[in-house]
């Protein structure tokens, strides 16, 4: 069989008393922040980034803002309009970025910086492609490790193919529907025989958020994962398939044409265009088999069709894409000619 078993790693690294823990997700982000950072820095000294250190280090809080506040907006505007309400949208740490609204927070981000620095926009961006694929392929393991995003359902010989303890059919044998966030985590590390109850009790919640008692009696009684996992069907783990699809591939093309053409560099903008592109193709593929965004669906339209035959995903991604075509044409006007 090629079906593979989630791990059920605890999404939270430190569990500290608070509604903020540090997690996985979180993590990934510094992971993905702190490479990108010695990316920029080696493309500043390498003279292709026109900033120096302190440069490069201002330009990452331009984009740290722009990734965290478009990603938020992006993902409020077109998933989750309950985030509009500002209370719920000032809590990044319970998740919600979305991945295109952070690429418009960060191509704005660097036109500010650009127009304030005196600096080229589209070269900039050009080093900001190069440093993102390690931060694509951190955030999707966190992706996974939340056992959120996962693909469509699939049959157990399907490689790499696995059952989730998040999926609805496994939350609702275990009758964890509704539980927060956090409690709803323990609980499956209680299926899974991670935690014992005597080392959760004190640290779960008594009551729903609608103020009744959560019976946790009845709910620890189902709390068995090799019972459970039987009626859960295998899925596409497309988490894993994006981070190494739009992470890591997409990353080796792009390190593979910049060291190509190290000694005469593509014109402003061809950088950032093939990301658009590259990122683009990817995303647009993997979406038949990423499980449809439930804000989308219905009963006639199980897929989430929002245009022209394509999800929200693949439309997006075919602007990333129109967009990504139109730098590489610009960028043949800015090429330097070749040395002598």
């Amino acid at each position: 069989m090629a079906a593979l078993e989630f791990p059920a790693w605890d999404p939270v690294v430190l569990d500290v008393p608070g509604p903020i823990d540090l997690r996985w997700y979180g993590l990934m982000y510094i992971v993905g922040f702190a490479a990108g950072n010695w990316i920029l820095n080696r493309l500043s000294r390498r003279g292709f980034l026109p900033l120096d250190r302190d440069g490069v280090s201002q330009l990452l809080v331009y984009v740290v803002v722009g990734v965290l506040a478009g990603g938020r907006i992006g993902y409020a505007l077109i998933y989750d309009h309950a985030l509009l309400d500002p209370l719920r949208f000032l809590q990044v740490w319970r998740g919600g970025l979305s991945f295109h609204g952070g690429l418009t927070g960060v191509a704005v981000a660097v036109l500010v910086f650009c127009r304030r620095y005196r600096v080229p926009a589209l070269r900039v961006g050009d080093a900001c492609a190069l440093a993102t694929p390690p931060g694509i392929l951190a955030v999707r393991f966190a992706n996974f490790i939340n056992g959120e995003l996962y693909g469509r359902v699939t049959s157990a010989d399907t490689f790499g193919a696995m059952r989730f303890p998040t999926d609805p059919a496994a939350t609702s044998r275990m009758a964890i529907d509704g539980l927060a966030t956090r409690d709803h985590e323990l609980a499956i590390q209680m299926a899974y025989d991670k935690v014992e109850w005597a080392d959760i009790e004190g640290r779960v919640s008594t009551h729903y958020a609608s103020g009744d008692v959560i019976p946790w009696d009845r709910i620890r009684e189902r709390l068995d994962w090799e019972v459970v996992r039987e009626s859960v069907p295998f899925r596409h783990p497309s988490q894993l398939y994006e981070g190494l699809g739009e992470g890591l591939l997409l990353g080796l093309v792009l390190l593979f044409v910049f060291v190509a053409t190290r000694r005469r560099p593509l014109g402003r903008g061809a950088y950032f265009g093939l990301f658009l592109i590259g990122y683009g193709l990817v995303r647009f593929f993997l979406e038949n088999l990423r499980q449809p965004d439930a804000q989308f669906t219905s009963a006639e339209d199980p897929v989430g069709v929002v245009l022209l035959g394509m999800t929200m995903g693949q439309t997006l991604c075919a602007a990333m894409i129109a967009i990504g075509a139109l730098l590489l044409w610009f960028s043949r006007r800015t090429r330097e000619p070749a040395p002598a």
